[in-house]
């Protein structure tokens, strides 16, 4: 009981930290409404759940251990959130809802668990999160896929709670000079941890 109580503690403090995954709810909250920000949560949860896997049977680790694949993976994760981050600035530029998003603000394509999923996927760091916290409390595959479990559903509640918040205020933050504003924070956001992540070390 003690092991759980210190991994949910560090799991909280980790969910909290704002990062990708919050920046990237936020905007397709912002565009397409609560529904949109919960699929995205759910794409993360499901991208998180595919790492904790990992983890469990060791893959994450080989990945790890790998330079040439670390750093492919980390290239297309910086160029996936290089790509979000440039299509929310093009939308702050034109003052207009980026692609696949109708005048209603309604994302037409349905794409926000793919966004989710491809760019907690396409972070490498989640395989060094994963493969280093998970054994420290855990020695089973059973036990190391529960607390990965347990992860994603911790941060799959808390961006469904930031979708909901960002949703109650959704008509004061889609007005257009608003709108145009955020789109451009969340913008030059994802550009920055998309060069953060390009160049950082493991």
């Amino acid at each position: 009981m003690p092991e759980l109580i210190a991994f949910i503690g560090v799991a909280i403090v980790v969910i909290v930290t704002p990062g990708q995954d919050t920046a990237l709810t936020i905007r397709n909250t912002l565009a397409g409404g609560r529904s949109a920000g919960v699929r995205t949560a759910a794409g993360i949860a499901a991208g998180q759940t595919a790492w904790a896997v990992a983890a469990g049977v060791g893959v994450a680790a080989l990945l790890v251990a790998s330079e040439p694949a670390f750093v492919a993976l980390k290239i297309a994760g910086a160029g996936y959130l290089l790509f979000l981050g440039g299509q929310a600035l093009l939308a702050a530029v034109r003052g207009r809802p980026g692609a696949g998003h109708n005048g209603s603000g309604v994302d037409a394509g349905g794409h926000e668990l793919r966004q989710g999923m491809l760019s907690n996927l396409g972070n490498p760091k989640m395989a060094v999160f994963f493969s280093s916290l998970l054994p420290q409390f855990g020695d089973s595959f059973g036990l190391l896929l529960a607390l990965g479990g347990l992860f994603c559903a911790l941060t799959f509640a808390w961006l469904c709670l930031y979708s909901a918040v960002i949703a109650r205020a959704g008509d004061v933050l889609r007005r257009p000079r608003v709108r145009r504003t955020i789109d451009a924070v969340t913008g030059t956001v994802l550009v920055a941890l998309a060069c953060r992540l390009a160049t950082a070390e493991r």
